[in-house]
């Protein structure tokens, strides 16, 4: 019994050492040596500050931005990477019909005539999608054409600049990143006024 419980005690040692100090140390090692972009969060660096990650939304409402997917991640306006996750609100739910039926109206008043994207008027299963789909940043090139004085062509030719295709040819969709063609419309906007 005396010698079980001494060879139970070193494996307990010997594994916590080797699994819970030496492996995490190994992995964050190499994560840092050959993903050092990618470990740290692909954080956006403008200026010397931090101003958001390509990998985690957040929300942007003024008018002459690309808005992002709406989120229930968290209270308020959502966004809340401590809180990620949807909103559990099935197809029959009154007040996911409502909210969604208020949406599609808001944004046939901004873009009348055309069809609303689905992704502009529903949140992701993370609730925080860096991403819209590029029907969803289509729709919204006549705004922010407007409200940056820019033509639509140019809007749309920055757009392009970020289109994210299927990865690896075959998985998930296209998709455009908002706070990348947000910073860039932002330097349009600065280019022009020079």
């Amino acid at each position: 019994m005396k010698q079980n419980l001494k060879i139970a005690i070193l494996m307990t040692v010997v594994t916590t050492v080797l699994l819970g100090i030496i492996y995490p140390l190994v992995v964050t090692g190499l994560a840092q040596a050959l993903f050092r972009d990618k470990a740290n969060g692909q954080l956006i660096v403008r200026n010397g500050e931090v101003v958001g990650s390509r990998i985690i939304g957040q929300a942007f409402t003024g008018p002459g931005y690309l808005h992002s997917r709406l989120s229930a991640a968290g209270a308020g306006n959502g966004y809340d990477a401590a809180n990620s996750g949807g909103s559990n609100l099935g197809p029959t739910n009154q007040h996911l019909i409502d909210r969604v039926k208020t949406d599609v109206a808001r944004l046939q008043a901004e873009n009348p005539g055309q069809p609303v994207p689905v992704d502009l008027v529903t949140t992701s299963a993370s609730g925080l999608d860096p991403d819209v789909s590029p029907a969803g940043a289509e729709f919204q090139v006549p705004r922010i054409a407007r409200e940056r004085g820019l033509s639509e062509d140019q809007v749309r030719q920055i757009i392009q600049q970020h289109l994210q295709p299927r990865t690896w040819g075959l998985l998930g969709e296209p998709r455009v990143n908002v706070l990348e063609v947000n910073l860039a419309l932002d330097q349009a906007k600065a280019m022009a006024m020079k």
